[in-house]
């Protein structure tokens, strides 16, 4: 039975990284699908990019993603529920900011989304998250690249 391609799902509406996601895939061969709500659909995209548009509603790209993700699959996503639900179904997540959310620690990142969530309810806020800035795009782009280029290595 021929093994199953693994496919890089991005979760595409505020992704600040999914030039550098393409340029990694294309140099491994790797399959990318941009999922992003139509009202974010960007004005052209480049060539060899696959982008899925759904409805605008506020999780519709969470659920297209986790309906047609599958074990040994890639997500990179902002967002920590749909991280970890990804986990439980065996998914390798990384954030633009080239975290790798593991099982182990996915936890405490959602316990950090329900108190920061209980402060808003109690008129507290933030800044909100930090400027993405140049050493993100880089440690993304080291950590994605390394373990895309493992991945393929352990495949042949």
């Amino acid at each position: 039975m021929p093994k199953k391609k693994r496919v890089i799902f991005v979760d595409a509406d505020a992704c600040p990284v999914k030039g550098e996601i393409s340029k990694i895939a294309s140099g491994l061969n790797l399959e990318v699908l941009f999922i992003a709500s139509y009202s974010h659909k960007p004005s052209r995209s480049k060539e060899g990019e696959n982008w899925i548009f759904v409805d605008p509603d506020r999780e519709a790209c969470d659920l297209y993603i986790l309906n047609h993700v599958k074990q040994g699959d890639i997500l990179v996503t902002q967002d920590i529920g749909l991280a970890s639900i990804a986990l439980q179904k065996g998914v390798y997540v990384f954030s633009p900011r080239g975290t790798e959310y593991r099982e182990e620690t996915i936890d405490t990142a959602l316990d950090f989304r329900y108190l920061a969530a209980k402060d808003r309810e109690r008129g507290k806020f933030w800044k909100g998250p930090k400027p993405f800035k140049d050493e993100d795009r880089n440690r993304f782009l080291t950590v994605f690249d390394n373990f895309c280029r493992k991945m393929v290595i352990g495949e042949n």
